[in-house]
């Protein structure tokens, strides 16, 4: 198999080798697996977890990533993962336009915007980080020991060289790289900005589907799962590690991308966001914005998510006598939105792709007042949206924005405007 190959289906339970003969048969860890390797698990759930929840994979590396020296604080991404700031939280609408491109590689571009839950320490909520970079990661690679990360390409490509593969992503496709996963990422482009959603707890997974039956949203088979991969590189190489909020790091001497072989359902993914098959109304009454949920992390409250992930696709829009756009609404569920490509159908002006919209729990929000003039006098014929693609990360928890989303010059001091204008409502004499 070549290196862009994929193996379909989302949790599926997957074997490949890069050489023929490197994958044990028949067993997981043999007295002397083949050439030498060494058999090493990764449990991205508990042992006991149900086997329909539970995610592990055994790979078998040319050495054990077990061999290294002892971690110590690193001082670069000074910007990723600083905290948030220790001022009272005001229950104001927030919005950031895109942040400039700098001179960094990925994992030192990333700028953490704002945190929910309360994190790694009790395996909840999730952090929103923007990268923004001009520069290849070379000879180091990093890991998130506080959770996975869902990767969301704004402007530019991206190479993903994994412990467990190689993924190639461009803006309107995302990826995920389990907690725990090693990798390093190269700009095809020359620069890249975009989107990560950390989150630090339960998997990830397809939302069930209810009354809709058995298809729809986002299909399993369009998830992509790379081929095995690896890197024979000796010498100096960084590995940085994200812990308890914290990046530390240790000096190898090789590749840890040395995976020759694996089996499990444990793995990087990508996925087309055009594929998404979205359910809508076709009679009147927009719908939740639940229905667009590709991916979810359940939380202990049944029905309440951790972290959901949404985007709002190109779409038709038939439903009659009803207002088309999202409508005004205030939710117990807190919004963090960012744009790929386009316009938001709810926001006429202001918000650019690279931007970052935060509505917190019980703050009102909708339409701004050109997007609700327009919906309310249009003639109602079937529309398509297209052009487009937004994405909302949802969380039971509140987003608390970091220091540096609050006096940075991109943050946005006169969003409220938005939401200024609006006719009051002429009621019979």
């Amino acid at each position: 198999m070549s290196d862009h190959d994929y193996m379909t289906g989302f949790g599926n339970h997957f074997a490949t080798e890069a050489v023929a003969g490197a994958l044990p048969a028949g067993r997981n860890s043999p007295q002397k697996p083949p050439f030498g390797l060494y058999a090493e698990q990764l449990s991205g759930t508990a042992f006991t977890a149900p086997r329909h929840e539970n995610r592990r994979s055994w790979l078998y590396r040319l050495r054990p990533s077990a061999a290294h020296p002892a971690f110590i604080r690193y001082d670069g991404a000074s910007l990723f993962a600083p905290g948030t700031s220790e001022a009272p939280l005001a229950p104001n609408r927030l919005r950031w336009g895109p942040l400039e491109i700098g001179p960094q590689d990925w994992l030192d571009s990333l700028t953490t915007m704002v945190v929910a839950g309360e994190g790694p320490a009790t395996q909840t909520g999730v952090a929103i980080h923007i990268y923004r970079a001009q520069k290849d990661m070379e000879n180091r690679a990093f890991v998130s020991g506080d959770g996975e990360m869902l990767i969301l390409p704004e402007h530019g490509a991206l190479t993903i060289l994994t412990e467990l593969g190689r993924l190639d992503i461009k803006p309107g496709e995302v990826a995920l790289i389990p907690r725990g996963v090693r990798f390093r990422v190269t700009l095809p482009d020359g620069e890249a900005r975009g989107y990560v959603a950390e989150n630090h707890g339960a998997p990830f997974r397809l939302p069930d589907l209810g009354p809709i039956g058995s298809n729809g949203l986002g299909n399993p088979r369009d998830f992509e799962t790379p081929v095995a991969w690896f890197e024979d590189v000796e010498g100096e190489y960084q590995l940085v590690q994200k812990f308890m909020g914290h990046l530390w790091a240790t000096d190898l001497g090789r590749s840890p991308l040395d995976v020759v072989a694996w089996h499990g359902n444990y793995a990087p993914w990508k996925y087309d966001l055009s594929r998404f098959n979205t359910i809508g109304s076709i009679s009147f009454d927009h719908p939740d914005p639940s229905i667009f949920t590709v991916l979810t992390s359940p939380s202990d409250m049944p029905g309440t998510a951790n972290v959901d992930f949404v985007i709002f696709p190109p779409r038709w829009m038939v439903a009659e006598d009803t207002f088309r756009p999202p409508w005004f609404h205030r939710n117990t569920m807190s919004e963090c939105m960012g744009l790929i490509t386009g316009q938001y159908d709810a926001k006429a002006d202001g918000f650019r792709p690279g931007a970052l919209s935060l509505h917190n729990q019980m703050s009102g929000h909708g339409p701004d007042v050109a997007s609700w003039q327009g919906a309310t006098a249009v003639d109602l014929k079937p529309h398509k949206i297209d052009g487009t693609m937004a994405f909302m990360i949802e969380s039971r928890w509140i987003f608390q924005p970091t220091d540096f989303a609050l006096r940075t010059s991109a943050l946005d001091e006169d969003y409220d405007q938005a939401w200024t204008g609006f006719p009051k409502a002429k009621l019979p004499d």
